[in-house]
């Protein structure tokens, strides 16, 4: 106290040590408090970003039903009316270096996951749930021979099977493509919407080249595949809430298609 009391210079230097001292503190301790905060962070941007996709995909369908009906003023929609939904999960499991490859999600029955509903990420689609516990569930991966998945070129309206041949966790191939088909190197590859399991349009990745053997009657196309299979960690499980319609209604047309082949 004697020695800074009366010295108006050593006072300045020791409020500006001091000072220092306390700034770089709470730098500190901000730092690691903000660590701590990126967990609740990450699952608030999770929520949201599933909100945003089930909007987009409601969006979509409006855009659609505009289109169709051929006027916008005087169409009214139900705002209840709620065709997708999307539980946000995280990756606890996952392997791409097999012949069949399977991950394993945090969410169950408990949470509304249920068989047959389709898995994707930020940047495309991922799988489909096959087995489900009461707070986890099984995904097929896209990386499956057993999982096919139906998708159009983006630009064409062409469509055919994506199936991945086991060679590269980044990549798959889009089969069975009319020979007419209409492609360029670079085009989009969406998801079709001809099944119960995803909405139309989902992004799944880029054509590469043209594989086909030019005997054949079909195209074989190598696709770069959207999702990074080797960083999953969160995902978004797609409810279809049409899905059960859908189904008996398909299930319907195969009996009748049964019970008379001829269509008569």
């Amino acid at each position: 106290m004697l020695l800074f009391k009366d010295d108006p210079y050593r006072q300045h230097v020791y409020i500006t040590s001091a000072g220092r001292l306390a700034s770089m503190a709470y730098k500190n301790a901000n730092n690691v408090t903000s660590y701590f905060n990126l967990h609740d962070i990450n699952e608030e941007l999770n929520r949201r970003n599933a909100e945003l996709q089930a909007e987009v995909v409601r969006l979509q369908e409006t855009i659609d039903i505009f289109q169709e009906q051929g006027f916008t003023d005087t169409l009214s929609l139900d705002p209840d009316v709620r065709h997708f939904d999307f539980i946000v999960a995280h990756v606890i499991n996952n392997s791409i270096a097999h012949p069949f490859n399977y991950l394993t999600i945090n969410k169950g029955s408990r949470d509304g996951v249920r068989p047959e509903l389709g898995v994707i990420d930020r940047n495309g689609v991922v799988g489909i749930v096959s087995n489900v516990g009461p707070s986890s569930a099984r995904v097929i991966s896209l990386l499956n021979p057993h999982f096919r998945l139906s998708c159009k070129i983006k630009r064409s309206d062409y469509f055919g099977s994506l199936v991945w041949d086991g060679r590269d966790p980044g990549e798959a191939q889009l089969e069975e493509l009319p020979r007419h088909t209409v492609f360029e190197v670079g085009d989009t590859i969406v998801t079709s919407g001809y099944s119960a399991v995803f909405p139309a349009g989902l992004p799944v990745g880029v054509v590469l080249d043209d594989e086909t053997d030019k005997n054949q009657n079909f195209f074989s196309l190598r696709i770069r595949l959207f999702a990074d299979f080797t960083t999953l960690g969160n995902v978004q499980v797609v409810v279809n809430n049409k899905a059960d319609e859908l189904r008996a209604l398909q299930a319907g047309e195969e009996n009748d298609a049964k019970k008379n082949p001829f269509g008569n």
